[in-house]
């Protein structure tokens, strides 16, 4: 009798564990805990959670159900830098929930200043070919081809979708060092360029029904009036060392040439945002007025090289001097003379003799002549 009352305690207690298990299955599949976290019944709540309706005005899903709830416990999972419940959530995201993978996705790379991501070389080759749906899907509000890609992504591909997307949605609680370094892993060539002029009122504004739910989204001009980040610092920076050449009438130029002094800098970031023309030392480069060296007459010392764009304000900055240095001598006097500079690079060694006509020979040297803007 005893060894009978044994054994059914034993498959009662079978029995219970069975259920348990189910009951901790269905809440994992409920709340995207893991299941040791259901079990326990430690299923993480990161505060704060982000209203996450506002995606469901965007059309990266081509109108199917999204997920809201997983959206929001994903998102702020990635502010709490929590990773076992960014990993569990994320893992049922891709297996189950395409749509609100595709609606998460397409609120960061559906946006204008995201564009410049479909060439970074630090996001998956996934994000970089999905991206540009993101933005035809933003411009004609037809997500249809946007969401079918992502339906037709392997689990390997949509989770590098998902995760290169969720180092944007993390921005929400990054600090401002985090978020300068975010922003130059997927912007390699640096912000796309600022028109400039006073900023106009907008009652269209289609980010601030992010803000409005609690998603910090963050902006060219969010990145210079409200925290402490210099977008002259996202892109791929140079170093000047002044020389002097030969101009076309045979009489001395004064001559600037650009070195790296980022990892980022190169001959394929200025063929990407300046347009100059490769140049082989035997003719002239252009003469293009928008692009100005601006140099102080004060001191004697140069302070950047710009591009002005048609409405007259810098569009691009190419260059900017990290401190005052005087260039009292014959070159400034050559530069106040002559009121041209032929900008020359990259070279990554102008210190090295036969620098220069290494790199045009190599086919890695680019070059235009800028107006001198003294003030």
């Amino acid at each position: 009798m005893g060894s009978w009352d044994r054994a059914r305690q034993k498959r009662t207690a079978v029995v219970k564990r069975q259920r348990k298990k189910s009951r901790d299955k269905a809440r994992s599949e409920r709340t995207g805990a893991s299941r040791a976290s259901a079990a326990t019944g430690n299923v993480h709540r990161h505060e704060p959670m982000p209203d996450m309706t506002i995606l469901e005005g965007t059309p990266y899903a081509a109108g199917q159900r999204l997920n809201l709830d997983f959206a929001a416990r994903l998102v702020a999972a990635c502010w709490a830098k929590c990773g076992p419940c960014q990993e569990s959530i994320a893992r049922k995201v891709v297996e189950r929930h395409r749509p609100t993978l595709a609606a998460l996705a397409g609120a960061v790379y559906g946006l204008e200043l995201n564009e410049p991501v479909a060439r970074s070389p630090h996001v998956s080759a996934t994000t970089r070919s999905w991206a540009p749906l993101a933005r035809a899907a933003a411009k004609s509000s037809d997500g249809t081809a946007a969401y079918a890609a992502v339906e037709q992504m392997t689990a390997e591909e949509a989770a590098d979708l998902l995760e290169d997307a969720l180092d944007h949605w993390a921005l929400g609680g990054a600090s401002t060092d985090e978020i300068t370094d975010m922003i130059k892993k997927v912007m390699p060539s640096g912000p796309p360029p600022r028109t400039g002029g006073p900023q106009q009122d907008s009652d269209a504004d289609p980010l601030d029904a992010f803000r409005q739910a609690g998603v910090d989204v963050f902006t060219l001009d969010d990145l210079d009036l409200d925290i402490d980040v210099d977008p002259y610092h996202l892109a791929p920076n140079y170093g000047v060392m002044p020389m002097q050449t030969i101009g076309a009438d045979g009489c001395e130029m004064p001559m600037l040439l650009l070195y790296p002094e980022t990892e980022d800098a190169g001959i394929e970031d200025l063929k990407a945002r300046t347009g100059w023309k490769g140049w082989d030392l035997r003719r002239m480069p252009p003469m293009d007025p928008n692009w100005r060296l601006r140099a102080r007459i004060a001191d004697h010392a140069l302070e950047g090289l710009v591009h002005v764009g048609p409405d007259g304000w810098d569009d691009l900055e190419l260059w900017r001097a990290a401190e005052s240095v005087s260039l009292r001598g014959p070159w400034w006097e050559l530069l106040d003379r002559v009121q041209h500079v032929l900008v020359a690079g990259p070279v990554k060694d102008p210190d090295s003799p036969g620098a220069v006509e290494a790199a045009a020979a190599a086919g890695e040297l680019m070059a235009v002549v800028a107006r001198v803007s003294f003030s």
